[in-house]
């Protein structure tokens, strides 16, 4: 089930987000991007339309994406595998299941911008 809160944002402006989406673009088909989230969820609907825009700004391609829905009691799949607490949550993982980072619900900047920055200090 997709996430209806992961549409891009149509007036979310890449070029304010270069570096970010530059990172992103870099590693576009090396890693994969599991989100949880519930389109119930205010943090999600918050946060989750910018970082849609962003993998697409990104050329991320489709099947590089994962959205995994969860109710309102935050259940649903992977949750107990990734110990997922807290909505959204964005795992990004090599091929092979190495998680390299983690974005939980509130960071002091957008996933896409706190994400790039980790993902910049893990793959340098």
């Amino acid at each position: 089930m997709s996430l209806e809160t992961m549409r891009p944002n149509p007036t979310w402006d890449a070029a304010s987000y270069e570096d970010a989406v530059d990172t992103l673009a870099a590693h576009s088909d090396e890693l994969m991007y599991t989100v949880w989230g519930g389109d119930w969820c205010t943090d999600c609907r918050a946060l989750l339309p910018d970082f849609g825009a962003a993998l697409e700004a990104a050329a991320v391609p489709d099947d590089r994406i994962e959205e995994v829905s969860v109710d309102q009691d935050k259940q649903g799949p992977g949750v107990e595998e990734y110990g997922i607490e807290y909505i959204p949550t964005i795992v990004v993982e090599t091929d092979d299941g190495e998680e390299l980072v983690r974005f939980v619900e509130e960071e002091d900047v957008p996933p896409a911008v706190w994400l790039a920055e980790r993902l910049e200090d893990e793959l340098a």
